[in-house]
């Protein structure tokens, strides 16, 4: 059994301080780490129990629209306030499509957009992963590799990264807010993700003992709640990882689309911002036409990383249906079987 130090801080800057000694790891909910822990992929030798600080569980709308987030908020809980889920529906379509209701119901925004990746060479410590231990190698590249990365990937590491509430967060602009020994900063949700080099394979953007307070989205991201979905392609319908997945955000005025968010999950070691697809859309029409060319550009750059050559044409796919669902607009009501590829054409199911 791996020996560790356990700690409560009373205050965030004493979890900072007990989390900046080496081998520190930051417990919330634990329905990652404590898995971890338990494979022996990961073996802290202090766990710094952060969820007695009630400054990090409190959800606040902002002015001119935006909403600050902390980091101890339930995963359930987010996705049913009725102001957030109403400014932001494809983030809460993304929240309730992740896990299972009872996981949905313990893990935590934070540790949401922490989780490491669901690679099975990473959860083996018998493998060897850049991610666990720098400088092993990686056992994915000529391993069972179906599920990995189509971008962004290095002989480093074909991870992707598994969260599905960070995949529209990213398309709309949202940030952290991060506090550590050197004090409070701030970074673009997409910068937490480094992507792996041809050396490294960083797991996230944090310095030593940081950790992320709060999330914040912008006012000008609510500006998309009229036309805004996520979709998520996995093997069954609840309690899986995504195999693709995509978020999309459009403002349309005057049958055009004035401006176009698209991210995407499960391809890369990041949500993978769709930045050239995005730049395609503006003044187009929406139609399937013009969403397929703009699913070819966001897919311009993907190459199989392995046995995975058919996440590319999936995810194609998957991009051009969520940009139809976006465009046919937001359900009054959160579909039955949120982000669902079975739900009906216009995003809907019977409700009883």
């Amino acid at each position: 059994m791996n020996q560790f130090e356990y700690l409560r801080p009373a205050s965030v800057a004493e979890a900072v301080a007990a989390a900046s000694e080496p081998g520190a790891a930051f417990l919330a909910a634990g329905t990652n780490l404590l898995d971890l822990m338990k494979l022996g992929a990961l073996r802290p030798s202090r766990l710094v129990d952060v969820t007695r600080l009630p400054e990090l569980s409190n959800v606040e709308q902002l002015d001119g629209g935006g909403f600050r987030i902390g980091a101890l908020v339930r995963n359930a809980d987010l996705a049913r306030e009725p102001a957030f889920a109403a400014a932001f529906p494809s983030v809460a379509e993304a929240l309730l499509s992740g896990a299972s209701a009872q996981l949905r119901n313990a893990a935590s925004v934070g540790g949401n957009l922490m989780q490491h990746t669901r690679c099975a060479y990473f959860q083996d410590p018998a493998s060897a992963c850049n991610r666990r231990d720098p400088g092993t190698g990686c056992d994915a590249l000529t391993g069972e590799n179906r599920s990995h990365a189509v971008l962004g990937w290095s002989n480093a590491c074909i991870a992707t990264h598994p969260s599905d509430f960070s995949v529209p967060l990213v398309a709309l602009d949202a940030v952290v807010e991060i506090a550590g020994p050197d004090g409070r900063r701030e970074m673009a949700l997409e910068d937490l993700y480094p992507l792996p080099d041809a050396h490294r394979a960083p797991e996230s953007g944090l310095r030593p003992g940081e950790m992320v307070v709060s999330l914040r989205l912008p006012p000008e991201a609510a500006s998309f709640r009229a036309h805004a979905r996520y979709l998520k392609l996995r093997e069954r319908t609840s309690f899986a990882f995504a195999l693709v997945s995509a978020a999309a955000a459009l403002r349309i005025e005057d049958g055009r689309i004035l401006q176009a968010r698209l991210a995407l999950g499960a391809v890369a070691a990041r949500p993978w911002r769709a930045r050239a697809a995005e730049a395609l859309l503006f003044g187009a029409v929406p139609s399937a036409e013009n969403f397929g060319r703009a699913a070819d550009a966001a897919l311009a750059d993907a190459r199989p990383s392995g046995d995975n050559g058919f996440k590319i044409e999936l995810a194609r796919r998957v991009i051009k249906r969520v940009l139809l669902l976006a465009a046919d607009g937001t359900p009054e009501r959160m579909p039955a079987l949120p982000a669902s590829a079975f739900n009906l054409e216009n995003g809907a199911v019977a409700h009883v």
